[in-house]
């Protein structure tokens, strides 16, 4: 595959520089010696959807913060809306129309919503701001996210998750003075449940159509191979890859980002499903049916987002001694001024005592040994935890919660930014741990995650509505029961 990325248009190169929003040519970026992009080049045409995947730590991230100002390339040129040069801050990037809904969301918890959105446009001043940012915010959320129940009088704090990331997407779209010209989407659809990524599939559809542009970044393959119009594959700093989205299938992306090979998915049939022996856990939310869990099953929380899901793990995880992977890294993960050792030990840190004392060699040797298991890409795992990126730190909290010596694991949507093979490897070590006696209950807005399920309980309005046995487990059922 070439390196570069280029347009779809054949025309001269004079035409395709008009066409062109975005041009990077050979751009490099290095922190000290780690070379974060070498040598990239890619186009984004006005009007298209550009889909744009790879591993944690391929130069994603790095890609965007040049695009929104965030940093300068160490070398190579860029040019935007025709004009060549970086650009040098955020206010420049939002002159030129470039909006971002960045993966670790920016929305100020102790502000409303309407206040929220007063921050990105602040030509909304004067006598009645307020009613008209949220009149301008609820147009928005009621034109991405039709029959949303969110209010923009709401303080941000107690919106859910996936309420604060509809919040943060449609504010990208809305317009005062300076229309959206390119609107870059990373990871959007992380905390949102089937329908409701759905909606957004469709707005992008509706945008673009009438010329914006769209760079959405993902991990969910099916989103860009049925969304973009081009799909640009990134592997350790390099685009390695770019064509029609009609060229690729899920497999074919794959060997592209792990640089020819892909293993396969370890998803089972449902006759190697089991049900596991004793009975280690029953409990019933809000009435409706009990959820019962037996020693070495892997139980699926199936349903639409914001139907109970996450409040009955964190209510599980207060009563009984367990351990949690949770989906909101920012706010209920990671503790972001330890390194990424500390961050994982301390789930387990009673087994690196002597006499009383923390043995820091024991630690660091358990880091070390996680780093090597989950993957972890980072120089040194004394490092702070929030040097990682947003994949890696959820690896992170995976290998907290599996170094601990509880018997039960709640994942609260816990794959939100990690790539398809670290997924991969993540269900391989489910599995495993799940076979030596473990049990796991797996909150998932992903239908191919409860397909790794041994039994799915799916919620309604905070009640199980449904509970699915191993032959059972289709996504037709569970879109039945969560309607």
């Amino acid at each position: 595959m070439p390196s570069s990325c280029v347009p779809l248009a054949t025309e001269s190169s004079h035409a395709d520089r008009a066409h062109s929003l975005v041009r990077f040519t050979e751009i490099a970026k290095s922190f000290g010696p780690v070379r974060a992009l070498d040598g990239v080049d890619l186009t984004i045409e006005a009007g298209e959807c550009l889909g744009l995947v790879g591993h944690n730590g391929a130069g994603k991230s790095t890609l965007i913060n040049l695009l929104t100002g965030a940093l300068a390339p160490t070398s190579g040129s860029m040019e935007v809306a025709g004009a060549p040069g970086s650009v040098h801050d955020p206010r420049a990037a939002r002159a030129l129309g470039i909006r971002c809904v960045f993966q670790e969301l920016s929305l100020c918890p102790n502000l409303t919503v309407a206040e929220n959105t007063r921050l990105v446009h602040p030509g909304l001043r004067g006598w009645n701001w307020s009613r008209r940012a949220a009149s301008l915010i609820e147009a928005a959320l009621d034109t991405v996210f039709p029959g949303h129940r969110i209010r923009a009088g709401a303080t941000v704090a107690s919106l859910s998750l996936t309420e604060r990331q509809m919040v943060e997407i449609a504010r990208a779209f809305t317009t005062t003075d300076i229309a959206p010209r390119l609107v870059i989407l990373d990871e959007p659809t992380s905390s949102l449940d089937a329908s409701t990524a759905s909606q957004l599939l469709a707005h992008i559809g509706r945008v673009t159509q009438r010329g914006c542009s769209v760079l959405l970044v993902t991990h969910m393959l099916h989103e860009v191979l049925e969304s973009a119009d081009r799909i640009a594959v990134m592997s350790d700093g390099r685009v390695v890859g770019c064509d029609p989205a009609g060229v690729h299938d899920r497999d074919s992306l794959v060997a592209l980002m792990s640089g020819g090979t892909h293993r396969a998915s370890v998803a089972r049939l449902a006759a190697d499903r089991r049900t596991g022996s004793s009975q280690v856990l029953r409990a019933t939310p809000k009435g409706g049916e009990p959820l019962v869990a037996n020693q070495g099953e892997v139980i699926g929380l199936g349903g639409l987002a914001g139907h109970g899901q996450t409040e009955f793990l964190v209510d599980l995880f207060s009563a009984r001694t367990m351990a949690m992977v949770a989906g909101d890294r920012k706010r209920d993960g990671v503790f972001p001024l330890w390194s990424i050792g500390e961050n994982i030990s301390v789930g387990a840190y009673r087994k690196h005592l002597r006499h009383g004392l923390l043995n820091l060699a024991s630690e660091e040797a358990s880091a070390e040994e996680w780093r090597g298991r989950m993957k972890i890409r980072a120089p040194d795992m004394g490092n702070p935890i929030l040097s990682l990126s947003g994949g890696n730190q959820q690896k992170a909290l995976f290998a907290r919660a599996l170094d601990s010596d509880a018997g039960i694991i709640l994942m609260d949507d816990p794959m939100r930014g990690v790539d398809v093979q670290t997924k991969q490897d993540v269900y391989a070590m489910i599995r495993a741990q799940a076979a030596a006696g473990r049990t796991f209950l797996w909150y998932t807005t992903e239908m191919d995650e409860l397909y790794e399920c041994d039994r799915v309980y799916v919620f309604r309005e905070g009640r199980i509505m449904a509970a699915l046995g191993p032959d059972e487990i289709t996504e037709e059922r569970v879109l039945q029961a969560s309607f």
